[in-house]
């Protein structure tokens, strides 16, 4: 059985009084006991959500890494410092990482890696651009992003990973896949896990992130490969993201 994972990313949003009343929220909130719930903050909040989240059921998350350890990188943040502010959880290859920053395969191959040798947990990040499913390439796309990562991973690390299918074409657009689109994607994703070792595929916690929203992720995390949602702009609203992170038990 996999636990859910509801995963709220502020993305360049947010202020320390939000961090608190996250963390005031969530200590007194009523959460199914098999659900598992992350924020992902921008870097500035984390010294102050790893403090106030601490006991509480809010794991703590990053937004990327370096895929440097350390070093003469002004402006980066390594997968130390990450794990030393007392992040589990970090997202890799977002949609507006590839897009924005120019984060290609091979970078975030790289920044997983990082990822993965100072104990932190990456959530890759896969998916298709609207002209791309309209081509009819998604299944080539997201599999192709996957393969660049896990092909290159040890057995034992690849276990360690998250999934977010991301259709970017559904992200702050409003726009939200079906649940049966969402499904038949996820359903891809798992059957080509399974290429690598059927326990893999099965333990995979595999999360739909694309304007996921109090009032549609009840459907979407009912079908049977999705297991957790990342959430954009509904995590930045206490009521809103409690509801969701309700909808999966």
């Amino acid at each position: 059985m996999r636990t859910p994972l509801i995963a709220g990313n502020w993305k360049m949003n947010g202020s320390l009084a939000l961090v608190e009343a996250f963390a005031e929220a969530f200590a007194e909130a009523r959460l199914p006991a098999d659900v598992e719930v992350a924020l992902m903050l921008p870097f500035p909040y984390l010294g102050a959500g790893g403090a106030a989240f601490r006991g509480g059921p809010l794991a703590l998350g990053a937004q990327t890494l370096s895929d440097q350890p350390s070093g003469a990188f002004t402006g980066e943040v390594s997968g130390a410092m990450l794990a030393d502010l007392g992040a589990r959880y970090v997202l890799v290859g977002h949609s507006e990482r590839r897009t924005l920053f120019g984060e290609d395969d091979a970078a975030v191959r790289a920044r997983v890696e990082a990822a993965l040798e100072h104990g932190l947990a990456p959530v890759l990040c896969l998916g298709e651009t609207l002209e791309e499913r309209e081509a009819e390439r998604t299944e080539a796309v997201v599999l192709g992003q996957l393969a660049a990562v896990f092909d290159a991973l040890p057995p034992e690390q690849r276990q360690r990973l998250a999934i977010a299918y991301e259709p970017v074409w559904a992200i702050g657009t409003g726009r939200t896949a079906s649940p049966e689109q969402a499904q038949a994607v996820h359903a891809a994703i798992r059957a080509r896990l399974a290429d690598y070792d059927a326990g893999l595929a099965e333990g995979m916690r595999l999360l739909y992130g694309g304007s996921m929203k109090a009032d549609n992720a009840a459907e979407l995390l009912a079908q049977s490969d999705i297991d957790g949602g990342l959430v954009g702009g509904a995590s930045l609203k206490v009521d809103d993201f409690l509801a969701i992170c309700q909808s999966a038990g």
